[in-house]
């Protein structure tokens, strides 16, 4: 005999078979109900049903006997068989929808782009890409999964459920989680949090419902430690949010969580088009923004400056990239949104890890670089180039901060953050924006683990009444403040002039907080630049002296003695600097030097800012 038991105490509701019937394994019998939920009994083995051993409406225990039959002949008649789990997989593949999941991908299809073809042709009459074309650039296929889409702007009290459907898909923001890089670097270090601004929708505002879902992203981001890529154009807060019992919304956490990330997790910003207020307000949080040449950046749009009383202006007029380019607001400037996602790929994978595949420069020509004529200035990006693996260096803020080049580059595939003074903007002094401009990068390679080489030539910081003028003493001392809290290794390359407080600002706050301090052949230290220091030193011997060739020539002669005293080879003779080398081993010294470093696991200290 074959016995059917109840698997749970329940209340039978419906008998599918009687006795007579032949069954095949797997065939639905007997439904029971518990708990307001329905459960199947089904055969299982093939069964000739002999007797019902209770009816409908009966409460059974579980284990208690249902049914009772015989083991099945063969070639008795069956009730037909089941479809096989391989027709349900064809119903998924689109053979035959159930109401429910067609009910979902049709909804799902009103927040795609084709679904808006008019809104996307007026985007392709400005040249831009949509929000959701971004983030398929940004993001390794079909790894992207969306969270929120299914949102619409809080205003259904003002618009009907179809229109905000229609209309305002997303509530103008896609948001998600997708690999950036997933194939150089593998899964666990490419995924990403995404948010992206849809201009396309209500001018990219920032509404209640995409308020909400970009607090949820970046409360993910902070918690999992996954970097943020935020394509910010849109215009600010939007006033036409109806359905909650808000007055101001200066309650919102948005802005907070976004700034909260700083320091913990790579944050990129993207800027094309126009972006104002809100949106700014998180662009400006961000490590590095990238922005196009057409775009507008602004704590706020014409709207906002006219109700300031503020005059009339065109959106153009308000941050063009150029202004914002000059003044650092603007870290990578592009041509267009495909350079721009692909700066962010660029960027995040210096914080994804090393690469195997490298090439390296022909180091030969560091040799000749630095002209042997002292005076000559040069371009010391070159050294940069000739340095780091083969297309690697990406220059930041270019447009700001001129004294000084800041870029990110690997050298034998390893990351790394490089500072260089630039000997052909005020002879390599640094002033208050090259200060900033190094301070703040040598920040964000703390934050995130990058060791710091600094190519060192300088006078010394900027000097006189314009330099103090603009509260110098503050500026180039964050230099040493934020030097001092480091947890990275830094390695300090003296090119050619090393003096005074500038060049121990670029070397870490001294020539011996380096890992390592080294010097090319063309170095010269002092504690002051070597002309002033026999201007002032000597003035009583020079000033003995009439002026002409007589005082020129004495000049010379203790500028000769001074340039001699302070060489590259005399400052390691003493122990101040810890090598003199051929700049063709500049790169092997790095390398090497990378390869015994320590980077420490949480950062040394926390400091106040001098600016």
């Amino acid at each position: 005999m074959i016995y059917t038991r109840s698997p749970l105490s329940a209340q039978v509701i419906e008998w599918l078979v009687k006795p007579g019937d032949a069954v095949q394994a797997g065939t639905l019998m007997v439904v029971l109900e518990s708990m307001k939920m329905e459960h199947e009994v089904r055969a299982d083995r093939a069964t000739q049903v002999t007797q019902l051993h209770v009816a409908v409406g009966d409460t059974v225990a579980s284990g208690e006997l249902l049914l009772s039959g015989e083991p099945l002949k063969a070639g008795a008649p069956r009730l037909p068989d089941l479809p096989e789990a391989d027709d349900a997989a064809d119903d998924l593949k689109g053979q035959a929808h159930r109401a429910d999941l067609q009910r979902l991908r049709d909804r799902l299809a009103l927040t795609e782009d084709a679904a808006r073809p008019a809104a996307v042709s007026r985007r392709r009459a400005q040249g831009m890409r949509t929000a959701r074309e971004n983030i398929a650039a940004l993001c390794d296929e079909g790894s992207f999964l969306e969270y929120g889409a299914l949102a619409v702007a809080a205003q259904r009290s003002r618009r009907s459920e179809e229109d905000l459907i229609a209309n305002t898909p997303a509530d103008g923001m896609v948001t998600g989680i997708g690999s950036v890089n997933g194939v150089d670097f593998g899964e666990a270090r490419a995924r990403t949090v995404v948010l992206a601004y849809d201009a396309t929708v209500l001018a990219g505002t920032q509404g209640m419902r995409n308020h909400q879902k970009t607090d949820r992203l970046l409360g993910i981001a902070l918690a999992q430690r996954l970097p943020v890529v935020l394509f910010a154009e849109g215009g600010g807060g939007r006033p036409g949010d109806t359905d909650m019992p808000i007055v101001a919304g200066l309650h919102v956490g948005t802005f907070a969580a976004m700034a909260r990330l700083s320091g913990q997790v790579p944050v990129v910003g993207i800027a094309a088009g126009r972006c104002f207020a809100g949106n700014a307000a998180l662009l400006g949080c961000s490590d590095v923004i990238i922005a196009t040449r057409s775009s507008n950046i602004g704590m706020g749009g014409p709207a906002m400056v006219e109700g300031g009383g503020l005059g009339r202006f065109l959106a153009e007029e308000i941050g063009p990239s150029g202004v914002q380019h000059a003044n650092g607001v603007i870290d990578l400037l592009v041509e267009d949104e495909v350079q721009a996602v692909d700066a962010a790929r660029l960027y995040l994978s210096f914080f994804q890890g090393a690469v195997k595949d490298w090439q390296s420069p022909d180091t030969n020509l560091l040799r000749n670089v630095v002209p042997e004529n002292r005076l000559r200035v040069y371009d010391s990006l070159s050294v940069l180039e000739r340095t780091v693996d083969v297309g690697s260096l990406l220059v930041l803020r270019a447009g700001f901060g001129a004294g000084i080049h800041t870029a990110l580059a690997r050298v034998e595939g390893r990351p790394v953050g490089v500072l260089a003074n630039n000997p052909m903007h005020l002879g390599g002094a640094i002033d208050a924006d090259a200060a900033d401009k190094a301070a703040r990068f040598l920040q964000l390679c703390n934050a995130h683990g990058l060791p710091v080489v600094s190519f060192v030539d300088t006078p010394g910081f900027m000097v006189g009444p314009d330099a103090e003028a603009r509260a110098q003493v503050r500026h180039v001392s964050r230099l040493f403040v934020v030097s001092a809290h480091l947890r990275v290794p830094v390695f300090a390359v003296i090119l050619r002039k090393g003096y005074g407080l500038g060049a121990m600002g670029m070397s870490a706050g001294g020539f011996h907080a380096p890992v390592f301090t080294v010097a090319w052949p063309t170095g010269e230290c002092g504690a002051m630049g070597l002309e002033g220091a026999v201007r002032l030193g000597y003035r009583k011997e020079l000033e003995a002296l009439p002026s002409g060739q007589e005082r020129e020539a004495l000049f010379q002669r203790l500028l000769a003695q001074q340039v001699a005293n302070g060489e590259a080879m005399q400052m390691a003779a003493t122990l101040e600097i810890d090598a003199v080398i051929d700049p063709a081993q500049t790169r092997q010294w790095i390398a090497r030097g990378l390869q015994g470093a320590r980077v420490a696991e949480q950062p040394s200290g926390r400091f106040i800012d001098t600016w």
